[in-house]
């Protein structure tokens, strides 16, 4: 009888886990939520580069740095919304931004949440309501789908419902849709319904609950150039300038654009023929 019951007892093990012990927030600056079981795992070393390497979105930046300081700090901030082309560095910026407010001395921890794991947000803001240290809860590359209902787990973190969004979180999402939704979705919609506005308009106006709309647009050549050498200073990399600036313009012909994406692979293969070994 015993080994049947063991197994029952790990089957309803599984169905309903115990609930997740208080984290240890003091553990590391970043963390990654996972659920199944739930739990936020700590990341010692974040994959980040430094502010002072992206190139081209001046505005954006200051905006989002200052936007930030002022959450840190205890002030009144908007949630932001990153979007527009891709490969120009949306969440690059999220993370160099939250690494230069933490060496300006103030505490703030950063989440990363997939867009999959939005229905437990909840959940995630439960821990994070109950701590003594500010956090952003950042999810990048969000967008939704025909018929995908993540979005209203979304509403619980801008609005927060009746409870309001805890003092102490600030969500900042990256996405390529200025309305995370694809245009022929939300055409769709307003052709096929029987009052078109309304509609579209519970599906639009998510993005209107951010309060700070940053647009990233595809990057002119002089910056793209700029990126590169920026690269090349920060790791040590030393090449003649016109051998560098025919061999980034032919790689970013083979590439058919021009981005800080596409400035890093570059570098990346440069510095490899260089036999140059980046610092970690």
């Amino acid at each position: 009888m015993i080994d049947p019951l063991e197994r029952i007892a790990a089957a309803l093990e599984r169905l309903a886990p115990a609930p997740m012990a208080a984290p240890d927030f003091d553990a590391a600056e970043a963390f990654v939520w996972h659920t199944a079981p739930d739990r936020l795992e700590p990341v010692m070393r974040v994959a980040r580069v430094d502010l002072s390497l992206l190139i081209g979105v001046d505005r954006s930046r200051d905006t989002l740095l200052e936007n930030t300081r002022h959450f840190a700090a205890g002030l009144p901030a908007n949630n932001a919304l990153l979007w527009g082309a891709r490969g120009m560095g949306k969440s690059s910026l999220v993370k160099a931004v939250h690494a230069r407010v933490r060496a300006g001395g103030l505490d703030l921890k950063i989440v990363e949440l997939s867009r999959e794991d939005l229905p437990t947000v909840q959940r995630l803001l439960a821990h994070l309501r109950a701590a003594p240290h500010r956090f952003l809860l950042f999810c990048d590359d969000l967008s939704f789908s025909h018929d995908d209902q993540h979005y209203k787990s979304l509403k619980a973190v801008l609005d927060g419902g009746i409870e309001g969004r805890p003092e102490n979180v600030l969500f900042y999402a990256t996405s390529n849709r200025r309305h995370l939704m694809p245009r022929d979705m939300i055409e769709n919609e307003r052709s096929t319904a029987i009052n078109p506005s309304e509609a579209v308009e519970e599906k639009v106006s998510l993005s209107d609950r951010f309060g700070l709309w940053l647009g990233f647009h595809p990057c002119s050549q002089d910056d793209y150039l700029a990126m590169i050498r920026g690269y090349c200073a920060a790791h040590g990399v030393s090449v003649p300038e016109d051998r560098l600036q025919a061999e980034a313009i032919e790689w970013q012909a083979t590439r058919g654009a021009r981005s800080g994406r596409v400035a890093w692979q570059f570098f990346c293969d440069l510095a490899a023929r260089e036999g140059v070994r980046m610092s970690p």
